[in-house]
């Protein structure tokens, strides 16, 4: 997606002259954008995870309880269900539309001034939010809980943020009282055009080490991402899978995945990453290979203790649980879609070719209304999806409704890369 610029409105308000004493200073303006109340050194706030993205529970305009990606790569609020925002009548300043790479049309969205957003014990006031005309992201389908946008930046250009995974604790800091404590490596982060960004070392294959500029993306689920357009030194390698990577507001990325041999940042060293190679062309990597050559994702930052501090230019990081644990990607082939008003209904919405789902006959519209003699409906999106993708070789048995027709299958769990 371009990037959009969005003009905040300052609301300024004037004193009262009252008729039986002389002139008052007029009060001094509320501060704009997010505070940390001035009883406080720092607040901290929980979070969930769901694929690897962080949810945290936002106060839209003191009266609305709503839950939003907490991301990185994302510059402006973003609303993606324009019937909530109708719910509380904001006014919209302006209406633009959202294009893709070849300039087409996406989406239309409108632009909200004077959004209140309050996280925890922090306020928020001023802010402009993105609305989304149709919601093209479909976050609560996809995570299996009702999300309802994504915000970030506001967040990280404002305080030193630390995203303790192991405990799913956010703490936000004011930038003047931080001082970071325990075994963290500092690392330098360099923040263009809102943006976070690390250098990182990788191998592809062999004993070529080659370093690059990754963007750190909280908001994106995969562990790594590489633009082949970037470098000539980045490249697909054998054994590799086309699949669906992602979503974005114009529908499925499409690309490749691989295992390369090794990824580094300073002194933490992942082998046998699972890495997504987009198509060449697709919205969410044109035209951005001359800025960076990918992105680290929750796949990986989920695997750290992690404080960002980009007032100063510093990202700190520490080994968390999960360090170690082994890169897989989708053992089953299916990606899942949740649906009803309780998100507990789940549609096969893509089925990998010469996966174990696809050699065992399992369609793109089936409906899951069991899995290994679990009623479907009883689990959440996550849980289902820990099943499918739970260990190499491991017999996974499916009853479908397909139509009419209940269909049962069974098949074992498959490591292609």
């Amino acid at each position: 997606m371009k990037k959009i610029a969005v003009l905040l409105l300052l609301i300024l308000h004037a004193g009262k002259l009252l008729s039986q004493e002389p002139a008052k200073e007029p009060p001094p303006a509320r501060p704009l954008g997010f505070v940390i109340p001035a009883d406080l050194d720092k607040v901290s706030i929980p979070f969930e995870v769901y694929n690897n993205l962080i949810v945290i529970d936002v106060l839209l305009n003191r009266s609305l309880p709503l839950k939003f990606v907490f991301d990185t790569g994302v510059r402006t609020t973003v609303l993606a269900e324009k019937s909530l925002a109708d719910l509380l009548n904001l006014t919209y300043t302006r209406k633009i539309t959202i294009p893709g790479a070849g300039g087409e049309k996406i989406v239309d969205a409108f632009v909200a001034n004077n959004v209140a957003l309050s996280i925890g014990r922090i306020q928020g006031t001023g802010h402009a939010m993105l609305v989304l005309e149709e919601d093209l992201l479909q976050l609560k389908n996809y995570l299996g809980v009702n999300v309802h946008g994504i915000l970030g930046y506001e967040l990280f250009n404002r305080f030193v943020v630390e995203i303790n995974y192991n405990k799913r604790i956010i703490t936000f800091y004011r930038p003047k009282d931080f001082r970071p404590k325990g075994r963290f490596k500092e690392i330098p982060l360099q923040v263009v055009d809102t943006k976070p960004y690390i250098q990182g070392r990788f191998v592809i294959r062999g004993d070529k080490e080659v370093t690059g500029k990754f963007m750190l993306d909280t908001g994106a689920s995969h562990s790594l991402l590489m633009d082949k357009d970037s470098s000539p030194d980045i490249y697909v390698p054998e054994p590799n899978i086309r699949s669906i990577l992602g979503r974005g507001l114009s529908g499925n990325i499409h690309g490749q995945l691989a295992r390369i041999d090794r990824f580094a940042i300073d002194g933490f060293v992942f082998e046998e990453v699972i890495c997504s190679f987009p198509d060449s062309g697709s919205y969410e990597v044109a035209g951005l290979h001359t800025i960076r050559n990918g992105t680290l994702g929750g796949g990986i930052l989920s695997r750290f203790h992690l404080i960002m501090d980009y007032r100063n230019g510093k990202l700190y990081l520490r080994k968390g649980v999960g360090y170690k644990k082994p890169f897989e990607f989708n053992l089953s082939g299916l990606i899942i879609r949740a649906k009803g008003i309780y998100l507990n209904e789940y549609i096969i919405d893509f089925v990998r070719e010469n996966s174990s789902a696809d050699k065992a006959g399992l369609q793109i519209g089936d409906e899951i209304l069991e899995i290994n003699n679990i009623p479907a409906y009883k689990l959440n999106l996550e849980q289902l999806l820990e099943k499918l993708n739970s260990k190499n070789n491991k017999t996974v048995k499916l009853t479908v409704l397909r139509g009419n027709k209940t269909i049962r299958v069974q098949f074992r769990l498959f490591r292609l890369i």
